[in-house]
């Protein structure tokens, strides 16, 4: 989950460091730390500055510090193993200082390879897995000691740091996205990836390395996604890439066809509500294309309509917000296509022995295309002999590449930490998905799929109306919210769906405890919690279950509670029941998840800021969840 970057080229390294951790602060923000190249009388050393806390600390320590380096590594965290300090920010130093290392990911052994180290005479200063890795490369580029313990004689040293990473990874059990610097070898970066994710790319003014395009998107748009295995050396003039023998490889090439643009604020006081503002946009470029000759067409879907046809089981596995979105395609995969669907979170997934077989379609969905939970089971389903299907917003992302088939999102790149137009975009994503499904099984004709179509097309306009309409409704619906404890959401059928995800967000960024039922779950336990001023957000859009949930709205504000209410633009009668109504327009109770979703992200971010939260920064959370 933390951010990688690397230099090494003819300009400062300094200032591309800290411009790249900036974008990639997203990804974590615990502390941050770089390691620089530095020219003495005599030798190379290097320099390593690190602070806790954001970015901006560090950019700030380094504003005096006068160096014409041009090779250097940088990382922001997000702390998984020790506490954030500066002693567990990286990047971490080998015992000699002569070798640097930035790592994401989690070394699961890290406890007995310490162990191993510490009985070889290695001092380590960290709580950190990371800085096993400095000690390993240090030992495969010096030479190892004999170990008093195991009676091993000592071993000579590559003195080839490219080497020494490879020799190094060989005894890690984990993940690593991996950046290591040498002062014996000025001007060289190693690299190397398994299982977190890695990007490299050539600029005009040298090479760079980053765990996200962002971080290097203005000096190149044609850049390697490093597979697992894969390693690379960079340097000024170039870059190498071989495998885990180290034989030379040709890797693929991408090219990245966003602009920068997209991940600057725009104008808007916060990159939450500029992404929840883009949603119309997310609606119409996920659509581009879809209907062709009349007819439903996913050609990157990897299966024929014959294997689809086949299909008689799915199963959608997410985390997070995308769970929430799992649980609308449930709705519309039995509704439309008569499949059943299960829902699962990933992280459960993985652990339990569900029934699949080759007629199963297992459907991961990731924003970032890495999540560990979710690679994991789409590995496990395909060993099973799963068709898996990927639901993405990140091209060429490891749950694209393992996937048969692959819809983009196409919701560009997403900054806050809190997922909004993306959430959007899997939710068109699978309504596709599902509308096709229906198609292929003939549950639905062309003309039924074409009229659906059009009117999941109509709801970027109804997002936009609800901009331009509803956002004093929902400041004061935010008003009403700001100082309470906790927080009930409640909704039937789709609205039930969307109340979770409105709870998620709500705590995510207000870090307002706030839970989601089924509205006809109240008297089974949650209208306990009910007291006067006890906020209810309520999903009551006009549906076939509107009456009901109605009616269990009508018992909460019998207890008293403040009732909020997302609901169909024109329904006069529910205000008699409401404190608070924020209006949608009408539509389709199928399509309700893509707009009444909406006005609940703009709630929870204005009770954040009525909170002072960091609406794009939440405390302990990161964008990518890429462990376990």
């Amino acid at each position: 989950m933390c951010g990688i970057v690397g230099y090494t080229g003819f300009s400062q390294a300094k200032n591309v460091l800290i411009d790249g951790l900036k974008r990639l602060e997203y990804r974590g923000y615990d502390s941050a730390g770089i390691a620089l190249e530095r020219q003495s009388a005599s030798a190379t050393e290097l320099d390593v500055h690190r602070r806790v806390g954001k970015v901006a600390g560090l950019e700030s320590e380094l504003e005096h510090v006068d160096t014409a380096s041009t090779c250097g590594i940088g990382h922001t965290r997000w702390a998984t193993h020790g506490r954030p300090s500066v002693a567990n920010a990286h990047p971490h130093t080998s015992c000699d200082g002569r070798i640097a290392v930035v790592h994401n990911g989690i070394i699961e052994n890290f406890a007995e390879l310490r162990e191993e180290l510490e009985r070889r005479g290695h001092r380590f200063t960290s709580d950190t897995d990371t800085e096993v890795f400095a000690h390993l490369i240090e030992e495969a580029y010096e030479g190892r000691p004999a170990d008093p313990a195991t009676g091993e004689p000592a071993q000579p040293g590559s003195h080839d740091l490219m080497a020494a990473v490879r020799e190094a990874t060989t005894h890690v059990v984990g993940a690593y996205g991996l950046a290591a610097l040498c002062a014996d070898e000025p001007g060289v970066i190693a690299v190397a990836r398994k299982d977190s994710p890695i990007i490299i790319g050539r600029g005009e003014d040298g090479s760079y390395v980053a765990s996200d395009v962002i971080a290097v998107i203005d000096a190149t748009r044609d850049v390697v996604v490093l597979e697992d295995g894969q390693f690379a050396r960079l340097t000024p003039e170039g870059i190498t890439y071989t495998d885990a023998e180290g034989t030379a490889i040709e890797p693929a090439i991408t090219h990245i066809d966003w602009d920068i643009d997209m991940a600057e604020k725009g104008g808007y006081p916060d990159f939450m509500l500029k992404e929840i503002h883009e949603q119309p946009r997310v609606v119409r470029d996920t659509l581009v294309g879809r209907m062709v000759g009349g007819e439903l067409d996913i050609d990157e879907l990897g299966l024929t309509y014959e294997e689809l046809n086949l299909i008689d089981r799915v199963y959608v596995i997410a985390c997070g917000t995308s769970y929430h979105a799992g649980l609308i395609a449930k709705n519309l995969i039995e509704m439309w296509a008569r499949i059943p669907c299960e829902v699962e979170a990933a992280s459960e997934f993985r652990y339990r022995n569900p029934i699949i077989t080759p007629s199963t379609l297992v459907v991961a969905v990731s924003q970032s295309g890495e999540t560990a939970d979710t690679l994991a089971a789409i590995r496990d389903a395909r060993i099973k002999g799963a068709k898996v299907f990927g639901i993405t917003n990140v091209v060429g992302s490891p749950v694209a590449r393992e996937s048969d088939g692959v819809i983009y999102t196409k919701a560009n790149k997403e900054i806050a930490v809190a997922s909004t137009k993306s959430f959007i975009g899997q939710v068109v994503s699978l309504t596709l998905l599902s509308l096709l499904l229906a198609q292929v099984k003939g549950k639905l004709t062309t003309g039924q799929v074409r009229m659906l179509f059009r009117e999941l097309g109509d709801t970027a306009e109804q997002i936009q109306w609800i901009f331009d309409t509803q956002a004093e409704a929902v400041h004061e619906a935010a008003l009403a919210c700001k100082d309470a404890h906790s927080a009930l959401f409640v909704g039937r059928g789709m609205g039930a769906a969307i109340a979770h995800e409105g709870a998620l967000k709500l705590k995510e960024i207000s870090y307002l405890h706030a839970e989601a039922y089924a509205a006809g779950e109240m008297k089974h336990g949650p209208i306990a919690l009910i007291d006067p001023g006890f906020p209810v957000i309520a999903v009551t859009t006009k549906s076939p279950t509107y009456d009901k949930t109605v009616s269990n709205l009508k018992e909460c504000e019998a207890r008293g509670a403040k009732i909020i209410v997302v609901a169909t633009e024109g329904d006069e009668d529910i205000k008699q029941i409401a404190d608070h109504v924020i209006y949608i327009p009408p539509v389709r109770d199928a399509f309700c998840p893509i707009t009444a979703t909406v006005p609940l992200q703009l709630l929870a971010r204005e009770v954040a800021i009525m909170r002072d939260c960091d609406v794009d920064q939440p405390r302990n959370l990161a964008k990518s969840v890429t462990v376990e």
